[in-house]
């Protein structure tokens, strides 16, 4: 009954989103926007994605991927709205607040913000709410059934004496990782897989910080390392570290190095961490 309430509540929450976005344009039969911001790397993937493309003008410092969005100095951490307005949006998709999705409306422009998904749920329908916003909501419904035909089918790849392995997810050097209560720890048990993380998270926080020595005592059989491209983390670097030689991953070569970027976002390039999550798993 929770569960139902919490996914009730989630596409109420995107219907007002979007409800709120038509009445600020004036009409839900308005002109789609041609002068699209994006503050969110996430919703710059996904509306290259849907075909939205064209439409938009600038992307923010941190937008690294498709490489033709036309990335600017702007920042997503901290925006600044008359920086913002010079590119003269008529829609702007922030994935943070703290004040300037007023400040953009007091200027008169259209803001669409979409919070960092809790799941996999919330990131199809973050797609689809985009598909509405710039008048590809077909593409964007196209987009979110072929990522859950591929998520399904890689699922369904792994064997079942393979669903009980446990992972660590990597996200610095210095052991800090991400439980199941995350976005990409959720990715983690729709395969089945325990999280060492998990034992670890007093706080509650979703990300703890481990230890070597905890990381090697839990034994995982999968590592993925979400350091790759920041800290020049690989199976080798793994490898050689004091102790981690004999944890099973690194034994069954199921370590797998995953871009930064991918493992950090809730678009449509999950299907690539899954896959690549995947075939480390099918390894005997």
């Amino acid at each position: 009954m929770l569960r139902r309430s919490l996914v009730l509540l989630t596409a109420l929450a995107v219907a007002f989103a979007v409800a709120q976005l038509a009445a600020a344009r004036g009409s839900a039969d308005q002109a789609d926007p041609t002068r699209i911001v994006s503050l969110s790397p996430t919703a710059t993937e996904s509306l290259f994605a849907i075909g939205a493309g064209k439409q938009v003008v600038a992307v923010d410092d941190q937008s690294d991927y498709p490489k033709q969005a036309p990335q600017t100095k702007l920042s997503g951490f901290k925006p600044n709205a008359e920086a913002i307005a010079s590119y003269n949006p008529d829609l702007v998709v922030v994935s943070g607040d703290g004040g300037i999705v007023a400040s953009l409306q007091k200027l008169g422009i259209d803001v669409l913000l979409q919070p960092a998904a809790k799941n996999v749920a919330e990131a199809y329908d973050e797609i689809r709410q985009l598909g509405r916003a710039t008048g590809h909501d077909e593409a964007a419904t196209t987009l979110v059934r072929s990522m859950q035909k591929k998520l399904t089918a890689l699922i369904r790849s792994v064997p079942k004496k393979s669903r009980h392995l446990k992972v660590y997810h990597e996200l610095t050097p210095d052991y800090y990782s991400a439980t199941s209560s995350t976005f990409i720890g959720r990715i983690y048990r729709l395969f089945g897989f325990s999280n060492i993380a998990d034992a670890a998270d007093k706080s509650g926080s979703g990300y703890p910080q481990l230890s070597a020595e905890f990381v090697v005592a839990s034994n995982p059989d999968i590592v993925v390392l979400a350091d790759s491209i920041c800290c020049s983390q690989s199976a080798a670097t793994v490898a050689s570290r004091p102790g981690w030689r004999n944890i099973a991953a690194v034994q069954k070569k199921r370590v797998v190095a995953i871009d930064d970027s991918v493992a950090s976002r809730w678009g449509p390039r999950i299907v690539d961490l899954a896959r690549a999550v995947a075939a480390v798993a099918r390894r005997s």
